[in-house]
């Protein structure tokens, strides 16, 4: 046992001298007021934990230590580190989740409070890629704030290309960059190998091809009995130690292996009787366990995988049941464990009471995910509930999996939901089934369902006596109505439904019905549909009704773009970006980051726009709706820098309009295809055609002041129509004044839409309406702009900068110039995106860019370009 510590000390701490010097570094920051997310990244086995151990083993007196870890639960427990750390704070979390209604940004403010108050202090939460996503939303919510913390937040995750590793990834690269540091763990070199095998009198090359320098699987084969071979693999080597127990340890073993990450000791007394103390000290003995005082556990999870791996069907569902028996015992142990060993035991009785528990706790504290995982599990032995139980776990499944953005399936189950409640003859779950579908419906872009699934809810019913249910199908329909601009209609069905959400005492209804009059009221009345939205958003925050409060910050940020009150619309979006970031609302989240990037794109920020853009449309699991606000802002930036690419995107928005033609969607459509006509490169009497079906379609001109704008310079001599109530802009343009117009752009800081004005101008006003666009990038534009000039007699006009300024002005963003070199290096698109751990796809991408900016047609020719310019 002595051998086997030494070498594990040894093997676990060789060559992680650097990472420890960074790590006390960084909690002597924290000491001083500068705290930081210090995450710890390696392979599995790579000795991430043992490398966190002796960190913490140093830690000073002044400094308080709280621990956690995640379990690799089937579905994870939400919050389940936070209550670690709570525990070890003494703070009564459970008490604090119900002062704070389940809320979790007042919830994690108090946490940070609490940690704060410690004096300096280490939080470490272990094995992040099973975290839940509430708690992901926590290190988030803590990462933003940390820097002026004497808080040091430790984080240990895997660096596989795991979904849990990926959703780690995305969390950290929501907080602020200067806040966190990311430290690798690596692995071990093949002299760290032979020189511990030297002193093992072991065979180092023979462990170093086995292992690839593993510490985990290092220490295992260094340890082995065998002093002729190796074993065939690490989970050889840990079942071999195993036989070596006693019956009644290895019976012990087995039953701490269906606990992931640690088994409670009384826990176990509880499931193996008086003999476990003795038992589980032979199994410590070992080296198979370790006694942390209140539990034991595997050294790795590798060692655990192999033990459970190895047991019989029949006696992992018997372990398992007497975990859960034992479990049972203790009221506050988690649920989620609960149901994890519910599963595992195939006790149908108790994952059917358990589940749709967890399932809600999981929603309560805003892990959607998981509380749609839970709903499936449940669902998945739901044969012998009443069919009314059946249909509330279908509704339920519904909603959390909308509000992740798994709208098909939230669909499927609402359509279940919906036919058993016709069954069961109850109108009122009836008509708010399909009031749900047309909602889902809408959001897979399908207008003509949403329509339909609206119109059914309401006619059914009206059947009953006024509800809850019909003061929101009335909203559902006012909200339809808004979304096509039939603003007289919109105004009709809002009232209903807040005369009638007034007298049932729903503010949930509301905030929902006041969001759809204050989006239609603008065009009518600006100043009463801006005190009509912050009344439904004040509502929606205050009853924390999330998806509600998603909604008006996405129309509040939507009305301001639509007078094009920039600073207000980015302080809306920034706003409710991170508070569906931290409330797991995906999909109004991606919607508003595709609003962000139409706002970038017109502040002259393309790259930042596109690398918005890319994000949202890179993600297979968007739906077509959540895409549209992305696709257009990439559409008009691939358009005006040339992009070859921009077809297939002109493409999906037009098939998107097939299913529903909306004004909302057909506008920024027909501006679109208006840009590439004015260009040479499209139709122009298609691109008439949509302006004129764009205004027929409008309530008012107001809505249409970009399309009148286009229409002048595809038709110069057609006549503007009644322009009061346009945009300023718009009006001014419109009206023959371009220096007001192109004024007005550049006090918002909208650089391509003030060359455009400048371009009705003189000749002075379009050589710098050419300058304006050449710095931006815009080299078809600034093409088409010197025919122009040419055209009108301007003589004398720059062909553009030299290759070498182009390449400059091109600003490739960081990500970009990693492609480019790593294009040098030779790597093939799928080596660059292991190597950057990204998508193939999002890698296209990128070389598209660097190629386009670079203006070469190869690689080969754009790393030629990039030597000249200096970049590489």
């Amino acid at each position: 046992m002595a051998k086997f510590r030494l070498v594990r000390e040894l093997t676990m701490l060789l060559e992680r001298q650097t990472q420890l010097r960074q790590l006390e570094a960084l909690l002597a920051d924290a000491a001083q007021g500068r705290g930081r997310v210090a995450a710890l990244a390696g392979e599995a086995g790579a000795g991430k934990t043992t490398l966190a151990e002796a960190f913490m083993s140093h830690v000073g007196q002044g400094v308080t230590l709280l621990r956690s870890a995640c379990e690799d639960l089937s579905i994870p427990d939400p919050l389940g580190p936070l209550y670690d750390l709570a525990r070890e704070a003494q703070w009564e979390l459970p008490r604090a989740i119900d002062d704070r209604q389940g809320q979790k940004l007042p919830l994690f403010s108090d946490a940070l409070d609490i940690f704060e108050a410690k004096g300096p202090s280490l939080l470490v939460i272990e094995d992040l890629h099973w975290a839940d996503d509430a708690t992901l939303d926590f290190v988030r919510f803590l990462g933003r704030r940390i820097a002026n913390s004497h808080i040091l937040l430790l984080i240990t995750a895997r660096t596989d290309r795991s979904e849990g590793q990926m959703r780690v990834r995305r969390a950290l690269g929501e907080i602020p960059t200067g806040n966190v540091v990311r430290i690798e763990v690596p692995l071990l070199s093949e002299a760290a190998v032979l020189s511990l095998a030297e002193l093992a009198d072991r065979d180092g090359g023979a462990i170093y091809r086995a292992t690839a320098g593993n510490a985990f699987f290092v220490t295992e084969l260094l340890t082995a009995e065998s002093d002729t071979a190796l074993p065939a693999s690490v989970r050889d080597a840990v079942l071999a130690r195993a036989e070596r127990l006693s019956p009644g340890a290895r019976s012990m073993l087995d039953a701490v292996s269906v606990f992931p990450r640690r088994a409670d000791g009384w826990a176990l007394q509880g499931l193996c009787g008086i003999a476990a103390a003795g038992q589980l000290a032979e199994c410590v003995s070992q080296g198979l366990l370790e006694d942390f005082g209140d539990g034991y556990a595997f050294r790795h999870e590798i060692a655990r995988r192999a033990i459970e791996m190895a047991l019989t069907p029949s006696r992992r569902r018997e372990y398992n049941q007497r975990a859960l028996a034992a479990l049972q015992e203790n009221p506050d142990v988690a649920t989620a464990r609960l149901v994890h060993h519910a599963v595992e035991a195939q006790n149908l009785e108790a994952v059917r009471a358990l589940a749709p528990l967890a399932a809600r706790e999981a929603s309560r504290v805003g892990a959607h995910r998981d509380a749609a995982g839970h709903y499936e599990v449940a669902l998945r032995y739901s044969d012998a509930l009443p069919m009314e139980g059946q249909a509330a776990l279908h509704e339920g499944h519904a909603f959390e999996c909308h509000l992740i953005g798994r709208i098909d399936a939230a669909m499927e189950a609402q359509g279940e939901a919906r036919r058993l409640w016709q069954a069961l003859g109850d109108r009122l779950k009836e008509g708010d089934s399909l009031r749900c579908l047309s909602r889902f419906a809408y959001l897979v872009g399908d207008r003509a369902a949403a329509d339909r699934f609206g119109v059914q809810a309401v006619e059914l019913l009206e059947t009953a006596p006024d509800s809850a249910e019909l003061a929101m199908a009335y909203s559902n329909l006012s909200q339809l109505a808004m979304l096509a601009e039939r603003l007289d209609e919109t105004l009709s069905l809002g009232a209903k439904a807040v005369g009638l959400a007034e007298r049932l005492n729903r503010p949930d209804i509301l905030c929902h019905a006041l969001n759809n009059v204050g989006a239609a009221g603008q065009w009518l009345d600006f100043a009463k549909g801006r005190r009509d939205l912050a009344r439904s958003l004040g509502i929606a925050l205050a009853g924390n009704f999330q998806e509600h409060a998603a909604r008006a910050f996405t129309n509040c940020a939507c009305v301001e773009m639509n007078r094009l009150n920039l600073n207000e619309a980015e302080a809306f979006l920034d706003r409710g970006i991170a508070y569906c970031v931290e409330n797991d609302l995906a999909t109004w989240r991606d919607y508003m980051r595709g609003v962000q990037a139409q706002l970038l794109l017109r502040r002259g920020l393309w790259n930042e726009a596109a690398t918005i853009a890319h994000d949202v449309v890179d993600d297979e699991a968007t739906t077509a709706l959540v895409r549209y606000p992305s696709l257009v802002a990439l559409a008009r930036l691939r358009i005006r820098r040339g992009d070859p690419s921009a077809g297939p995107v002109l493409d999906e928005m037009k098939r998107f309009l097939d299913k529903g033609m909306e004004l909302q969607r057909l506008a920024p459509y027909a501006a679109v295809m208006a840009e590439l006509a004015w260009l040479g490169q499209g139709d122009r009497a298609e691109a008439l055609r949509l302006i004129d079906l764009a205004e027929s379609r409008s309530p008012t001109r107001a809505v249409v002041g970009e399309l009148a704008t286009w229409r002048q310079f595809l038709s110069p001599d057609s006549d503007p129509g009644e322009i009061d109530g346009m945009a300023e802009p718009h009006r001014l343009l419109l009206a023959g004044d371009w220096r007001g117009a192109a004024a007005f752009w550049a006090r918002i800081d909208a650089p391509f839409e003030r060359a455009l004005a400048l371009l009705q101008g003189d000749e002075a006003a379009q050589r710098e309406a050419l300058d304006i666009f050449e710095g931006l990038g815009a080299r078809p534009v600034a093409q088409h702009v010197r025919g122009l000039m040419r055209q009108s007699g301007v003589s004398h006009i720059a062909r553009g900068p030299r290759q070498a300024t182009r390449t400059n002005l091109a600003g490739l963003t960081q990500r970009q110039m990693e492609v480019l070199q790593l294009i040098e290096r030779g790597f093939s698109n799928k080596k660059i995106a292991a190597h950057l751990t990204i998508s193939p796809k999002t890698v296209d991408h990128h070389v598209s860019a660097v190629l386009e900016k670079l203006e070469a047609v190869s690689r080969g020719e754009a790393t030629a370009a990039a030597r000249a310019s200096g970049l590489l």
